[in-house]
């Protein structure tokens, strides 16, 4: 199948185009920089908000993944989060538009959006599924620009269910924290605060953890691109959500047992601040279950963050 992979040059892109090509798929990604990437994988350039030469990509591809929009590995300043919204909702749009105009649009459009959708799991009693999760925004408690992330994740959604595309079915992505052992991606990050021993409860560490292994991001995706009674919103999260105390200790248990140091809110934001990211990422409490896919009958290679985590380490260390 030929794959159009807007925003591909990122983590979750690298993580799915080097398995699309080593499958032998079609690959191409859109970018708004040239970049050598893996052989087999071509590069176009678009700029993700205007229609171009690019869109001849998707005229006749089989397959749209579209990755696009502004790094949230940043402090959630009013400008940023601007950013953060402007990029996804025009890169959603744009493709729409290029979609609807295509004399052989896609079977399929699956479009990135998050876990972060869902309200702080603190004030519910069960985790979130598609068909009873509840959508955030009403929180009591909750700094307000935490609100304004789950603004720009319904209005994601929402620019890709307006757009007019009766022949391609619609998939909103709503991913959990992707876990791979490549440089800069959210293990990493974690790894790296474990082997300075400050891998330990931030604020209590009673707030969960939505993730995914990367390899079952890869399966999902081509599970739904097969699926063609699946379409509208699908969690892409492991069915092992846990507590953030309870991820890093089995994370260090597996790197080898390193001491960590307990952090309160106001440290979790001044080492937020030094690495120029937000505490939201670490103190906002996801608790998201891939329901429509267990329905499905998806099985999952890394269930477990047990099992996860040793298979993650383990290739962190093989690189190295």
């Amino acid at each position: 199948m030929r794959f159009v992979i807007p925003g591909g040059t990122g983590h979750v892109g690298g993580v799915l185009r080097r398995a699309l090509v080593e499958a032998g798929h079609d690959v191409v990604v859109l970018s708004r920089r040239p970049e050598t990437l893996e052989a087999g994988v071509r590069h176009a350039v678009w700029d993700g908000r205007t229609l171009g030469p690019w869109a001849a990509e998707v005229d006749g591809a089989d397959v749209v993944v579209n990755l696009a929009g502004r790094s949230v590995s940043c402090r959630y300043t009013d400008a940023n989060l601007r950013q953060m919204m402007d990029s996804r909702v025009e890169s959603t749009r744009v493709v729409g538009e290029a979609i609807a105009r295509a004399e052989h649009p896609p079977a399929v459009w699956l479009q990135m959006s998050t876990a972060t959708i869902y309200a702080d799991a603190r004030h519910h009693g069960r985790a979130h599924d598609e068909a009873t999760g509840v959508l955030g925004g009403d929180e009591p408690d909750v700094p307000l620009y935490w609100e304004y992330s789950v603004r720009i994740a319904r209005r994601w959604e929402a620019a890709q269910a307006e757009a007019d595309l009766p022949r391609t079915r619609r998939v909103a992505l709503r991913t959990a924290m992707v876990m791979s052992p490549d440089r800069g991606s959210v293990l990493d990050y974690l790894l790296r605060l474990a082997r300075l021993g400050l891998g330990g409860p931030v604020a209590g560490g009673a707030q969960h953890v939505s993730w995914i292994h990367g390899d079952d991001v890869v399966r999902a995706v081509l599970f739904l691109v097969e699926r063609d009674d699946l379409a509208g919103p699908v969690n892409l999260a492991a069915p092992d959500p846990l507590p953030q105390r309870d991820l890093m200790r089995t994370l260090r248990r597996a790197w080898g047992r390193r001491p960590a140091l307990p952090a309160t809110r106001r440290m979790a934001g001044l080492g937020a601040f030094v690495l120029r990211s937000d505490p939201e990422l670490l103190l906002k409490s996801r608790r998201v279950v891939p329901g429509r896919l267990l329905d499905a009958g998806f099985t999952f290679d890394h269930p477990t963050w047990d099992d996860a985590a040793a298979d993650l380490v383990a290739a962190v260390r093989a690189r190295r």
